[in-house]
């Protein structure tokens, strides 16, 4: 334990860039596009991504986002911040707690951008009350596919493109401006760790706190939860608070979710933190990850440099083994078939998480697993339909979701297709009614995945408006066929 620091204080000097930066990165975007030869895919120049499958190459050039990558401007009376399409997370929080205030779901990892979790999915520990991060947006620049950076709000002109942009993975355009709220928070979170032996009474638990947020006379502001073995699963409930006084630092030697594990059924570890390393528990080790790299090793761990111990680090040794094929050729040594990546995040109904889990855990060799209920906000922001507001994504409102999240890999079966295990989650996650996030490998057929994800004819009348010449990648192509 450390005493509490100046927890609202920015690690960093990050300037807020300001509009006039803003308008020049625009106009370097809009010069790239210029550039692109009107036969090839628009892409993002972009060396670095949070997204999980892998895509063809291209020769073309692609889009100049360099000038995309800050906050523009913060308004602490209306708690809302204008930032470019390409600012990480970690810039993003760096520039609002100096307010006190934090954008209303924050996604577990640093590098994750804005733009990317609104056109594609994130999620945490304040969703049970807060939604997806696409929920908190106001109004979205959207570079299209004509070329053409129109603004899309709930009720303008671009309604249609407002709704339809979460899940669309850059298929319908790439944010070049978002408005979004943000919510005060407090200096510090107070956490409890309940332990339960059953997944039921676990899932039993989580419903309960999702609907009265509040547990044992305690508000709750934050809830996720972590699945060690179908008898030994834990619940992480947050509290926002102001008192001082001493506060765990896991952004070293100790590991923020083997500190869980030291709740026991009948006495619950309570634990505190600043806000900062609290939205970024999971970074330091990119949730249990670290630990395919040694990392977790506390030989390895002593040398490891510290500024080292963080998501976008393990990424680039991700991309290494993609492109040498380390961990197979490793495997081959040891006289192991090669593996299968299965790095998903599903959503399930509440009432079949443990269902769920416990087919998970007797069919899929991996653990741990990440738990973090969800529902759509309420009321549902102004222009939304009463039936499922975001139709590429298509969650039903006034009803809680579980998403569970699954990183690791599996040895590969002599005999079985292709990507067999991704397949059997697939089939899965449809028979228990949930949808699957699209940042990884996807193996559907294209009727199932345009009946999943396509909206109806929604998605289809999109392409058709704000990509007419088909100048961006399709929703199938891009996330099945990964061109």
């Amino acid at each position: 334990m450390r005493e509490g620091g100046r927890p609202f204080r920015a690690h960093r000097t990050l300037p807020v860039t300001g509009i006039d930066a803003h308008r020049a990165g625009v106009e370097r975007l809009l010069a790239s596009y210029r550039a692109i030869p009107t036969d090839a895919t628009v892409r993002l120049a972009k060396k670095t991504s949070n997204l999980f499958r892998a895509r063809a190459q291209t020769s073309a050039p692609g889009l100049d986002v360099s000038g995309l990558g800050g906050v523009i401007s913060v308004d602490e009376q209306a708690r809302t911040a204008d930032v470019a399409g390409m600012c990480t997370y970690e810039d993003l929080v760096d520039a609002t707690l100096p307010y006190g205030l934090a954008p209303l779901v924050v996604p577990q990892l640093k590098t994750i951008t804005l733009g990317g979790a609104v056109t594609g999915l994130g999620i945490e520990s304040t969703s049970f009350r807060n939604g997806l991060p696409h929920e908190s947006v106001l109004e979205i620049d959207v570079l299209t596919g004509s070329g053409d950076i129109v603004t899309a709000t709930p009720e303008g002109e671009n309604s249609d493109l407002f709704w339809g942009f979460p899940n669309s993975y850059g298929t319908l355009g790439y944010s070049t401006r978002l408005r979004i709220q943000l919510e005060p928070v407090k200096r510090y979170v107070a956490l409890r760790h309940l332990r339960f032996d059953s997944l039921d009474e676990l899932q039993s638990a989580m419903d309960r706190i999702v609907t009265e947020r509040v547990h044992n006379g305690i508000p709750v502001d934050y809830l996720d939860g972590v699945v060690f073995t179908a008898s030994e699963s834990y619940l992480t409930l947050g509290h926002q608070t102001d008192e001082g006084g001493p506060v765990s630092d896991y952004t070293g030697l100790n590991i923020f979710y083997r500190s869980i594990q030291h709740s026991s059924v009948n006495h619950p570890k309570t634990d505190k933190l600043t806000i900062r390393d609290y939205l970024w528990r999971w970074d330091t080790d990119w949730f249990w990850c670290s630990r395919a790299f040694g990392a977790q090793n506390p030989t390895i761990r002593r040398l490891w440099p510290k500024n080292l111990l963080r998501s976008s680090f393990y990424w680039k040794l991700i991309a290494l083994d993609h492109k040498y094929d380390i961990g197979d050729r490793l495997e081959k040594r040891k006289g192991n078939p090669p593996r299968e990546r299965v790095v998903q995040d599903v959503e399930v109904p509440i009432e079949r998480t443990a269902d769920f889990v416990r087919w998970f855990l007797d069919e899929i060799p991996i653990e741990p697993l990440w738990l973090c209920p969800l529902r759509l906000r309420e009321p549902a922001p102004a222009g939304a339909s009463s039936q499922r507001p975001w139709p590429l994504y298509p969650l039903e409102p006034k009803r809680t979701y579980v998403n569970i999240g699954f990183w690791s890999s599996v040895p590969i079966v002599p005999g079985r297709p292709e990507g067999a295990a991704n397949r059997l989650i697939e089939d899965k996650v449809s028979d228990f009614d949930g949808h699957k996030s699209l940042y990884s490998d996807s193996y559907y057929s294209r009727e199932d995945f345009e009946r999943l994800y396509y909206g109806g004819d929604r998605y289809t009348e999109l392409k058709k408006r704000y990509d007419p010449k088909s100048r961006l990648l399709d929703l199938f192509s891009k996330a099945v066929q990964r061109r």
